[in-house]
């Protein structure tokens, strides 16, 4: 890579001016309320984002208090109590926040010494974090810290200036593309949500009809509807559809853990073997790899064997409500209930319903330690099923979004392990940009 390479002491950085390191504001409860400036705690803090919509705001009445701890557009921050390391980046069009106490955020003060996408890509590098895990406390606290102090001994090579800018567009490019396929998924979602909520929750069509008025559906859907309601257990149903168990709609089974201590039912696995997990970190309810795999050996220990491509997967405890559907077959350990659709049922149906009927599911889970649901308690769970033709229609309107949301998330996995890959080389010096522009050519084509 072009330009010398020089190892800077973070703190030297900030003494001549060119960095600014600060930590977050202890605020006090009568200081917070509904409006004002968005106060950021760590959990707003995710894979390279910050939530700037947050709950709690610091009152217009303390702005002056705090205007010595906005953080900005631009500035770069990490969590460095608790989950230590867990960084994201105030992005252009995000307000100026005020960080939590365990949260520190890092500003450039010198753009011709120091660029911040390049600072931004170096927190969340290989090196960043192995400097952060050899000077936290490791629970000699209540819990992992990194102090201010600790972060102006960290000493890091940075390449020239131009190199730096280069390095973050470079990276920048693939989750500036990754970011769009996100909000892509986020719109196709709530389409798929509405249209779900509209038909089977609120009975949109079949009120607009029982009232006299336009359904606003082309007739050819219009007519699937009924015109009126018939009374059922769970209250008022559209008349001729039916109250079922998801017993019925879906063939429901668990799954379970092989042996972690017999190497033959793990080491090279070539089954995809999921645990709830794998879920909690997906931006969106599709499931496309999993962190482990098992063997032959180690899936003829799962009862439930290999599930299907299409599976619904909902995490049964600690916590229950992840959900996706499985685009790989996949095995499952005892965390999971797995809804295979039976004929006539389509598995976006079952997606969406666990969704909506997240309550419901969770007020038939028990258990001391933590909460659980078992098959025996969801299986009875009854639905609102509607006549198979308006079952089919729905399909056949919300697998279209799916299918772009698995398309997107496709290429954003695709786009991740990319830019995963070239970051620590980049960071390090190990990878022309030349031969990182050229990656980056070839994941565009």
């Amino acid at each position: 890579m072009a330009g010398e390479w020089r190892e800077l002491r973070l703190g030297d950085l900030v003494a001549q001016g060119a960095l600014s390191i600060s930590d977050g504001y202890r605020v006090r409860n009568a200081e917070l309320g509904p409006e004002g400036i968005p106060f950021v705690r760590g959990g707003d803090i995710g894979d390279g984002w910050i939530n700037t919509t947050t709950t709690d705001h610091i009152r217009p009445e303390f702005t002056d208090r705090v205007r010595a701890k906005l953080a900005r557009a631009g500035d770069v921050a990490f969590i460095t109590k608790g989950t230590v390391g867990r960084a994201g980046r105030l992005r252009p069009g995000q307000p100026a926040v005020v960080f939590a106490p365990q949260v520190a955020y890092w500003r450039v003060l010198a753009s011709d010494i120091l660029d911040s996408g390049f600072l931004f890509y170096l927190i969340q590098s290989h090196a960043f974090q192995s400097a952060l895990d050899g000077v936290k406390t490791h629970g000699s606290m209540v819990a992992d810290y990194v102090s201010i102090s600790l972060q102006h001994d960290f000493a890091f090579k940075f390449p020239d200036i131009k190199s730096q800018r280069a390095i973050a567009h470079i990276l920048g490019t693939l989750d500036d593309k990754i970011d769009l396929n996100r909000r892509m998924n986020e719109t196709l979602e709530a389409m798929a949500r509405a249209l779900f909520k509209s038909w089977f929750v609120n009975f949109d069509p079949v009120r607009a009809k029982a009232e006299g008025r336009d359904p606003g559906l082309p007739e050819s859907i219009a007519g699937l509807f009924p015109d009126n309601f018939e009374d059922s257990e769970l209250g008022e149903i559209p008349k001729g559809w039916q109250v079922k168990s998801i017993g019925d709609l879906a063939d429901v089974a668990g799954g379970t853990t092989p042996s972690t201590k017999e190497p033959a039912y793990w080491d090279g696995g070539t089954h995809a073997w999921a645990t709830p997990k794998d879920l909690s970190g997906l931006a969106v309810p599709v499931l496309l790899d999993t962190e482990r795999r098992i063997t032959d050996a180690g899936l003829s220990q799962v009862g439930s064997g290999l599930l299907p491509k299409g599976t619904v997967l909902l995490s049964s405890r600690a916590p229950i409500g992840y959900l996706a559907v499985a685009e790989i077959p996949v095995a499952i350990n005892q965390g999971f209930i797995a809804m295979l659709p039976k004929t006539g049922t389509s598995n976006l149906f079952l997606l969406l319903w666990a969704s909506v009927a997240h309550e419901e599911i969770v007020s038939r889970a028990n258990g001391s330690t933590f909460l659980e649901i078992s098959k025996a308690n969801f299986r009875p769970i009854s639905v609102v099923t509607p006549s198979a033709d308006v079952m089919y229609k729905f399909d056949q309107l919300a697998r279209p979004l799916y299918e772009r949301i698995v398309e997107c998330a496709r290429e954003s996995h695709t786009l991740a392990t990319l830019r995963d890959a070239l970051l620590p080389k980049l960071i390090a010096g190990e990878l022309r940009l030349k031969d990182a522009e050229r990656l980056l050519e070839e994941a565009r084509a």
